[in-house]
């Protein structure tokens, strides 16, 4: 499908032990042999070849290498691949790379390779953005996650979700084609069909909180009113001292924003002004962000002063987070405490609750527990795990569809409004493994990887 051959450099862009360029298309080979000189031996397929690189225009030999050939179809990208290993000087990779494009290749864009491998058939769509994952990863549990997907675990299960709507598609079409063929499909059979199939992609979705905590990192907002340790807890989480403390009200004016590691998730913490009325149009403005901050947080850990009685402010703020995934950090138990801490609690009870002491580091552990509990939802995930929020949204989609085909089921629709739902989900699982495909995903997709890639 690509006339074309293409070249650039597939190791990190800094000094190493060793660097790879890479060549994909017809000309990948032909091109190599003009910039490399064996010193035993012809080129053989999937075997390593040691060598000379020599610069064409001089005729000169500028460093030692390796080169491997992979001939089309039996390569990363179906096409005829060749990579040559070498030290790992930029300006080396560079010269190779000036070199092959003097001899007619072209400079790779953005994740072309694995572009071209998706677009000729070697991989899909969640198997080439597992590759990227994978290159990325944060954690050792990640990179399992993505290496499965890489293989193709995440798209049998994708593609055998799709055969399922089909088959239950045809089952419908069957009753509306051939009414008086006494096929004896029953509205039953449909109907178990379609909530397997809503119980399978309702697990997806759900499967999106830990992913999101392993690949983007989940926002949490630190939340109080003024003096009540938000900067301290800040400091305390991620075991250095980032935000200015002190004993005196509207110390943080502005948001502080740092990512730390609890188990194998990410998470983004935000330490937020205090809330009271503002003394100063810049707190007021520092009040203000924080309230957006909070808003578009994934969670929250609201503090309270466990040593003071409960103010207004801490009730407005207990009023206005207790519907939003929240956890109620009581802290300063260290000091001698005045506020009704189990009446709260008791007020509360669908809110997580810890009682900490920011500055002794008393049961910070209990509260990394607490976040990882409340913000990373593992349970009912099954064993795949979807990293990214354009999968979660056409999955989404789906299962909208999908309910809307089962509600209109089970009032007594004609089966035409029923096969109508179910018929619009089909494309959108295809989208999901490239079967289908949307150009704005994929070049959303492959402008996040590396050019060498």
């Amino acid at each position: 499908m690509f006339d074309d051959t293409i070249i650039a450099i597939s190791t990190p862009y800094e000094f190493g032990g060793i660097g790879i360029v890479r060549l994909s298309g017809k000309l990948s080979l032909k091109i190599a042999k003009s910039l490399f000189k064996a010193k035993k031996g012809p080129v053989k397929p999937r075997t390593v070849l040691l060598g000379t690189l020599i610069n064409p225009e001089k005729n000169e030999p500028f460093e030692e290498a390796f080169l491997t050939y992979f001939p089309s179809p039996h390569s990363y990208t179906k096409e005829d691949v060749v990579e040559i290993s070498c030290h790992g000087s930029p300006v080396i990779l560079e010269e190779i790379v000036r070199l092959g494009i003097k001899q007619g290749a072209r400079h790779a864009q953005t994740g072309e390779f694995t572009l071209r491998a998706y677009i000729n058939g070697r991989i899909d769509l969640i198997q080439a953005e597992a590759v990227n994952d994978l290159i990325r990863a944060s954690s050792l549990r990640q990179a399992e996650i993505s290496y499965k997907q890489m293989r193709g675990s995440l798209s049998t299960k994708v593609k055998t979700l799709r055969d399922s709507l089909i088959n239950t598609l045809s089952k419908i079409e069957a009753r509306l084609e051939f009414p008086d063929e006494n096929l004896n499909i029953p509205q039953k059979t449909i109907l178990n069909s379609l909530e397997k199939t809503i119980e399978t992609v309702e697990q997806f979705i759900k499967s999106y909180d830990l992913g999101k905590s392993l690949f983007e990192g989940v926002k949490i907002a630190i939340v109080g009113r003024t003096n009540v340790g938000k900067s301290t807890l800040f400091n305390t989480l991620l075991e250095k001292k980032r935000a200015i403390v002190t004993p005196y009200p509207g110390t943080t004016r502005d948001y502080l924003s740092e990512i730390i590691k609890i188990k194998d998730s990410i998470f983004t913490l935000l330490d937020t002004a205090g809330r009271r009325k503002p003394q100063h149009p810049i707190e007021k403005e520092g009040i203000k962000k924080s309230k957006e901050l909070a808003a578009q947080a994934d969670g929250i850990l609201l503090i309270l002063d466990s040593s003071l009685p409960k103010t207004s402010e801490d009730a407005a703020l207990l009023n206005k987070y207790r519907k939003k995934r929240t956890i109620l950090v009581f802290n300063k138990i260290d000091l001698s405490g005045e506020m009704d801490v189990e009446n709260i609690i008791s007020s509360a009870p669908d809110l997580a609750s810890v009682k900490i002491s920011a500055l002794k580091k008393t049961n910070i552990h209990e509260l990394k527990k607490a976040i990882c509990s409340e913000f990373v939802k593992t349970k009912d995930t099954g064993d795949e795990v979807i990293l990214h929020l354009h999968q979660k949204l056409l999955l989404e989609d789906t299962l909208n569809a999908l309910k809307s085909g089962k509600e209109s089921l089970h009032k007594g629709y004609p089966d035409e409004i029923v096969a109508e739902e179910v018929r619009k989900s089909i494309p959108l699982v295809g989208q999901l493994t490239g079967e289908i495909r949307s150009d704005d995903i994929i070049e959303k997709i492959f402008s996040r990887f590396c050019i060498g890639k």
